[in-house]
């Protein structure tokens, strides 16, 4: 393995961090969320100093991520989003409160904890094996990237790529996962195409090197957004069709793999690069793929509560039952925000029942006097 110079190891440095801080700040406003999910005001936790520091800690790590790619290739920041996976995964586990006997929590666990291996060992091949060249992205530079042939062809095929699927998904209503996750990924590989062109030119233009009079720091961050919006809206639909876990391990699969490829093409991120780097970069980011499956594969899926109550007049209770089965007060909620999903950590929120048991007056005690037509023995 080879060191990557100063502005690459920043650019690792700030991808890690930022991935690992959303993580931490999704996991504190979740907490927040499951602690107030009984209570009457529905937005009450934006009065919380919980939330708000989670809030905070998001857009610190945003704006770690949004760096990176001014310091870093493409192709080693975008992989790193298996870093959120992992932290997510592994804080969980903080707020895991079910005690289990060490043989069956290794059964339970064991594909989960083995997914982390091959996190850790996949990024590490990927950063140290990764593309070591670093360029300049001036406003120069990258419209001289943006009219080479290998781009405008990339280009051209990725429309008519998503053109395609879109007229499967809208016309033909093809609400297929692949399909989604595919517009998803399409999308989001033009989003990180432009985030590093806009991010270069921002940090340039910070150092002292102005950019943003040029017009294509405009093009650039206008498709930044459009992407960015597009992507996100996709990707809540396909939340609302199919199970959150195996949107979150495809979707990671699918959106590196052409962020990568969008890196190779458009940055010319691996033109120096020989066979045996590219190989282990490779079989870095497989093992990355392969970990992102495993410990997004193991999680449980949330399930839908539908209640009706009835009443026990013999202890004069009311109790909620699902399908069924009585429920209340042994609730075991599952609740999920952002990319986590809590399955059985930190204390399950009770449901607010503010049901009053009817008052029982001489007439309920004998059933008879409420039908005169009923024969009496």
């Amino acid at each position: 393995p080879r060191f990557k110079d100063g502005d690459n190891l920043i650019g690792t440095l700030l991808a890690i961090f930022g991935n690992v801080l959303v993580s931490i700040s999704l996991t504190i406003q979740k907490h927040s969320h499951v602690k107030l999910a009984g209570a009457k005001d529905q937005r009450a936790f934006y009065r919380t100093k919980t939330w708000w520091s989670g809030f905070v800690l998001t857009c610190l790590g945003e704006l770690a991520n949004f760096v990176s790619y001014a310091f870093a290739p493409l192709s080693i920041v975008a992989p790193l989003n298996a870093v959120s996976v992992l932290t997510s995964s592994i804080l969980g586990f903080i707020f895991l409160r079910e005690k289990l006997k060490p043989k069956d929590f290794a059964k339970q666990y064991g594909l989960v904890f083995l997914g982390y291996t091959f996190v850790i060992g996949g990024t590490y091949l990927l950063v140290s094996f990764g593309p070591n060249s670093h360029e300049k992205l001036t406003a120069v530079n990258i419209v001289k990237h943006l009219v080479a042939w290998p781009v405008l062809l990339y280009m051209l095929l990725e429309i008519i790529t998503f053109c395609l699927l879109l007229y499967f998904y809208k016309r033909r209503r093809a609400n297929y996962l692949i399909i989604i996750l595919l517009l998803v990924a399409l999308l989001g590989s033009v989003t990180v195409i432009t985030v590093k062109a806009v991010s270069s030119m921002l940090v340039l233009t910070i150092e002292g090197t102005m950019q943003l009079n040029y017009p294509i720091f405009s093009v650039m961050f206008v498709c930044m957004v459009a992407s960015a919006i597009f992507q996100a809206s996709f990707l809540s639909q396909a939340c609302k069709l199919h199970d959150s876990s195996l949107i979150a391990s495809v979707n990671y699969i699918f959106s590196t793999f052409l962020a990568v490829l969008g890196g190779a093409v458009f940055y010319l991120e691996f033109e120096k690069e020989n066979i045996l780097h590219i190989s282990m970069f490779l079989l870095g980011s497989a093992l990355c793929f392969l970990g992102v499956f495993l410990i997004t594969k193991t999680k449980k899926k949330a399930k839908i509560f539908e209640p009706y109550v009835s009443m026990n007049m013999s202890n004069g209770v009311p109790a909620i039952h699902d399908k069924g089965l009585v429920v209340q007060p042994d609730y075991s909620g599952s609740f999920s925000y952002g990319t986590l999903v809590n399955n059985n950590g930190v204390a399950p929120a009770t449901l607010p029942v503010n049901l009053e048991t009817p008052p029982l007056g001489p007439r309920s005690t004998d059933a008879s006097h409420d039908h005169p037509g009923m024969k009496k023995d």
